[in-house]
């Protein structure tokens, strides 16, 4: 039987807020987690919701986001703090 199977793409499934925050939330929590896997998470989401517009509204180009949120690279924590308010996140921090 020679049957293709497509690769999970959890941008399909990051169609609700509770989701959205879930989902980040699990990637900054991982043991190990670093900046790469956490800008993967929400070029994950920036995919979901449209990289053209979350390109418009950072103000940034969507190659570079496409190679900032990839998970290869540590973006500029400018970067970050830009794709997280085009997303429409706050960033929270708590007492560990």
């Amino acid at each position: 039987m020679n049957e293709k199977f497509s690769g999970y793409d959890v941008a399909k499934y990051l169609d609700t807020p509770e989701g959205i925050s879930a989902y980040v939330e699990a990637a900054m929590r991982k043991p190990g987690s670093d900046a790469a896997l956490i800008a993967k998470a929400l070029g994950d989401i920036a995919r979901a919701k449209g990289m053209t517009q979350i390109a418009r509204e950072s103000g940034l180009s969507r190659e570079s986001l496409y190679k900032a949120l990839s998970g290869n690279r540590n973006p500029e924590f400018d970067t970050i703090l830009k794709v997280v308010g085009a997303l429409g996140l706050k960033l929270h921090v708590t007492v560990a």
